[in-house]
């Protein structure tokens, strides 16, 4: 087949012809096709259940349901700042440990190729040193490959990075524990006696 061939794709349904003269058309054709899919796949087991499901509204049903316990009081209350900060803290946190992927990642790398045994032209060097360079893979020769020597550098490098971003993560941990923002119910000091000033 051709690439004019492929680009001038014609399609038969009954007596409707269908070109599809761009391969973006293509693209475009199956991300609808996704989408409609995945609104379907959604919409689907609601329909069903709503024709299925039996109709029988009583006081109780209509209530509204808060975990198994019956509503005290008027659900119009402001909650409490704890619930952001707690979840704030924790996007903040996941969000520092999710760059120790790349890292670990580098640091893997260099670790292997800073071993002696991995001999200086070896075809496992040249690929781990093209992935550390993000070089096309093929592209780098045994010359240009990393050696052991600055690998190890590499590494040590690395480990100081992550070392030093470990260290201001805890720092910041320390301040948040200080600060009492972990602690859920945080105590509260007792007033002191006021002493009498007209005495």
């Amino acid at each position: 087949m051709t690439c004019d061939r492929n680009l001038d794709r014609k399609f038969q349904i009954s007596n409707l012809k269908f070109e599809i003269s761009n391969p973006m058309t293509d693209l475009v054709g199956h991300i609808v096709l996704f989408i409609v899919a995945g609104i379907g796949i959604v919409a689907a087991p609601l329909i069903i259940g709503r024709l299925v499901r039996p109709t029988l509204p009583t006081p109780e049903k209509d209530a509204i349901y808060e975990c198994g316990e019956p509503t005290i009081g008027s659900s119009y209350i402001q909650f409490d700042l704890r619930y952001y900060t707690v979840a704030l803290l924790f996007i903040i946190f996941d969000v520092e440990v999710a760059f120790f992927y790349p890292w670990a990642s580098v640091y893997g790398g260099a670790m292997q190729l800073a071993d002696t045994r991995l001999s200086p032209t070896s075809e496992a060097r040249i690929q781990i040193s093209e992935k550390l360079l993000n070089v096309t893979p093929g592209t780098l020769d045994a010359s240009q490959a990393i050696s052991a020597d600055t690998a190890l550098t590499l590494g040590m490098v690395s480990a100081v990075d992550i070392a030093v971003f470990f260290v201001v993560l805890l720092v910041g941990f320390a301040y948040v524990w200080k600060r009492g923002d972990l602690d859920w119910v945080r105590a509260y000091q007792q007033p002191g006696p006021v002493e009498d000033v007209a005495a």
